[in-house]
């Protein structure tokens, strides 16, 4: 019998695993026993950083690049997936635009709803189908801090994060009583291109980086347990939560 935590067998998509902390979840899958289809819209078809990682653990990995600002591609790749074994699926793809809310410009609020939030519903609406014909299947989101808090300039990503959370407790309230859990984790600063801004700017890195208890930003690896327990069979009695790996942000 596998172990709580073994993902051996299983396959998972990873949306935005080209880099970051989508590479990581694709790494740390893999690192389980999880066979991985990455996904991000520049994606190499082969010889990726997301290819190379998973094949070091010994499992197959498959590439898409899927723009997801293109609904049509979304749902395209949506309907690939129809019918395919997905035993995990990670919406993990996401982008930001920074502009202050007087003189935000609505299509990047249009981009970054598109991207972070209805993308994720067509391909989990998607994907999800199938688990649930199956009876059994394992959905983590991607949230953030700013689903909890409103953040600076950046009000299509707060709205956007804040509408995973309440995605994530819609799924899960309908579908895990069939078997399929949904969840999200909520990154805390993690030093990735979508927070260059920000640790570039010395203030506002100081800042933050004084609130965070652990004294340190984030790497995208601490998030992989986090993506490991959500997936695994551990945790079938987990759903409709958010997950905060924020280094204790949240309890300043």
């Amino acid at each position: 019998m596998n172990g709580p935590f073994d993902l051996t067998g299983q396959t998972a998509v990873v949306t935005g695993a080209k880099r970051g902390i989508g590479l990581a979840f694709a790494g740390a899958l893999a690192a389980a026993g999880a066979d991985v289809i990455g996904v991000s819209a520049t994606l190499e078809p082969e010889g990726s950083a997301a290819e190379a990682l998973v094949a070091s653990h010994g499992r197959r990995f498959e590439a898409h690049a899927v723009d997801f600002a293109d609904r049509g591609a979304v749902t395209a790749f949506a309907e690939e997936l129809r019918d395919r074994r997905i035993d995990i699926l990670v919406n993990n793809a996401g982008t930001i635009e920074r502009a202050p809310a007087r003189e935000h410009p609505l299509r990047l609020w249009d981009h970054v709803v598109e991207v972070d939030l209805s993308s994720q519903f067509a391909l989990t609406q998607a994907v999800g189908a199938g688990m649930l014909d199956r009876g059994y299947g394992r959905i983590v989101f991607t949230a953030s801090l700013l689903s909890f808090q409103g953040g600076i300039n950046v009000p299509g990503y707060a709205a956007a994060k804040s509408g995973i959370v309440g995605l994530t407790k819609a799924l899960s309230n309908e579908w895990s009583g069939q078997g399929v859990t949904v969840n999200a984790i909520a990154p805390g600063y993690i030093a990735t291109d979508n927070t260059r801004a920000l640790r570039d700017d010395p203030a506002r890195r100081q800042a933050i980086l004084d609130r965070i208890p652990v004294g340190r930003w984030g790497d995208p690896e601490d998030l992989a347990a986090a993506v490991v327990f959500l997936s695994a069979p551990a945790s079938g009695y987990v759903t409709g939560i958010v997950l905060p790996v924020d280094g204790g942000w949240l309890a300043r």
